[in-house]
């Protein structure tokens, strides 16, 4: 399966989702039966957003159609999305780049960037693979130093480790969290090496992540309050920042700042 094939099944399937959440009040419609379903019609989304419905069902069934830029943003605002989620829907219909342009992976430069600062800091590959880290990191996850070159995924840990589990005082929102950003930041699971990628490689191993993933959700990556359970620094808060590299776009510098 090629990466337009999967873009359009995942596009399909983003869609139904979220036709399936929208909350018919909101667009002034009447509950449909007894049992006040949620959703909407495929004939009222297309109405509500001046489309065809065959081209609509069209785009809920993964016809080999492009989208315009118009349409997408008319089912943006019609669903409600945020700009995370409206970012994710232009990309799956090709208004966004997917795959960015790949770089050398670490180099000695970034390395030494890491480095220079004295709390923990890592780097992530498109992937999520961590495939740097600095000093502070190994003293707050030591065993990043440890663990398999295979398992040193930031996707994988987060639901297979559990020491790293126990670590997160807030585990079962983080972990949520963590999956809506690799959705929305990642596209490499759209490829096809991504098949049979991370995210089957921890669908396999972890139902919650499977789960999760199954819902759907988008949400960003950005700067946020990070706590950890330290088996010996005790609760340590963090704020979290995450910077792109110019010379490598596809890669993330996380950085986790003393609060």
């Amino acid at each position: 399966m090629n990466a337009s094939v999967r873009r359009r099944e995942e596009l399909a399937g983003f869609l139904k989702d979220r036709r399936a959440r929208a909350e018919r009040a909101v667009h002034g419609l009447p509950e449909v039966g007894r049992s006040r379903v949620r959703g909407l019609r495929r004939e009222e989304v297309a109405t509500l957003a001046g489309v065809s419905v065959t081209w609509y069902t069209w785009l809920e069934q993964a016809r080999d159609i492009n989208p315009s830029r118009q349409v997408l943003d008319s089912l943006a605002r019609l669903y409600r999305l945020t700009p995370v989620e409206t970012s994710y829907l232009l990309s799956l219909g090709g208004h966004r780049e997917v795959v960015p342009v790949a770089s050398e992976g670490m180099t000695p430069a970034l390395q030494r960037l890491l480095d220079a600062v004295d709390f923990p800091a890592f780097l992530l590959a498109a992937d999520w693979t961590i495939i740097g880290w600095n000093q502070a990191y190994t003293q707050l996850y030591p065993r990043i130093t440890s663990v398999a070159e295979v398992d040193r995924n930031l996707l994988w840990l987060v639901f297979t480790d559990e020491a790293l589990r126990d670590m997160l005082p807030d585990w079962a929102e983080q972990s949520r969290g963590f999956v809506g950003s690799f959705r929305a930041e990642t596209r490499g699971w759209l490829s096809p090496s991504g098949e049979s990628g991370i995210v089957a490689r921890v669908s396999e191993a972890s139902a919650e992540f499977a789960a999760i993933w199954q819902e759907r959700d988008v949400a960003g990556f950005g700067t946020r309050e990070r706590l950890f359970k330290h088996p010996t620094l005790g609760l340590t808060r963090y704020e979290q920042h995450n910077l792109v590299p110019a010379e490598a776009p596809d890669l993330t510098l996380l950085f986790y700042a003393p609060l």
